[in-house]
């Protein structure tokens, strides 16, 4: 199956079951985002230590609801 073929047998399977607009609609969801994830992601991840991965995990357990 070509990527064409898929495509539309994709969106015809979307369609039958959503209904045409519908499946614009989830269609429409979806985009490719904007900047570099990888790059981005050290500015956050870089600074963590060990101890305030630790730290986080407790106050979080802390904070929980028990029901």
């Amino acid at each position: 199956m070509t990527p064409i073929e898929l495509h539309r047998k994709g969106f015809k399977a979307l369609v039958d079951a959503l209904g045409y607009v519908d499946a614009v609609k989830f269609i429409g969801q979806f985009d490719q985002g904007s900047g570099n994830y990888t790059e981005e992601r050290h500015q956050w991840l870089d600074k963590l230590t060990m101890d305030n991965i630790v730290a986080d995990i407790k106050t979080y357990q802390n904070n929980e609801i028990v029901e």
